[in-house]
């Protein structure tokens, strides 16, 4: 997979190893329909494409079971992850792109990333250890991150906390967020819930908005006063 000249099949299987590495470690597992939604793709391609990536070491996959990394697979991965993820930062910390823009320009970017462009971009971002959204840059030693805080909607009202990121969301979503000042490091109070699946009401920057349920089980929250950077 290395050199310059970046073919549409070395692409495909980053963002292949992308994704896998999210459902994997991140997420609710991957098989081959999860694949097939989260990368827009058919079943059939899936299926063709996970033969290949078993046929060449990367991933493991019985019939009808979730896909696997092997360790070979698991150091691609980590590797596409990482350079994503330093992307999105640069995207955002640098240039000042709202985090609702990043994560399209940041999958183009990756490809382009070289080791040694990847070590200056550690250097001069300050070592992060999430991106934007709060999910973690994997480490080169391949060791799994720690998971960082709880759904907001798991909050009692009362609870001062700090948003360390959101879960996968849709750049709508993510723009409606950052409307609200719902970004990383922030402080949220909850003030109260209501039942049966009703509104969360929050205090932010001084205001008080009532969110779905669904919106605060996406955004990830900690006890801490500052959630990681």
């Amino acid at each position: 997979m290395a050199g310059h000249s970046h073919s549409h099949f070395a692409e495909s299987f980053e963002m292949y190893m992308k994704a896998i590495y999210r459902l994997e470690r991140e997420g609710p597992g991957a098989t081959t329909s999860v694949l097939a939604t989260e990368l827009g793709v058919s079943p059939a391609s899936v299926s063709g494409m996970l033969k290949k990536l078993v046929g060449d070491g990367y991933v493991e996959h019985e019939s009808r079971g979730d896909v696997k990394l092997t360790r070979q697979g698991l150091e691609a991965a980590v590797r596409v992850v990482r350079r994503n993820r330093l992307a999105e930062r640069l995207l955002t910390d640098m240039l000042g792109m709202p985090w609702d823009d990043v994560y399209a320009e940041a999958c183009i970017l990756e490809h382009a990333i070289t080791d040694r462009l990847e070590e200056r971009l550690i250097e001069v971002l300050g070592n992060p250890k999430t991106c934007p959204h709060g999910h973690p840059i994997p480490s080169k030693d391949l060791s799994k991150p720690e998971a960082v805080g709880e759904p907001l909607a798991q909050v009692e009202p009362g609870a001062e906390v700090t948003v360390c990121g959101v879960t996968d969301v849709p750049p709508e979503m993510l723009r409606y967020l950052g409307e609200l000042g719902l970004l990383p490091n922030t402080r949220v109070r909850v003030v109260e819930k209501a039942p049966l699946g009703g509104p969360v009401t929050i205090e932010v920057s001084g205001k008080r908005v009532a969110i779905s349920l669904e919106l605060a089980r996406i955004v990830v929250v900690t006890q801490e006063s500052a959630a990681l950077r």
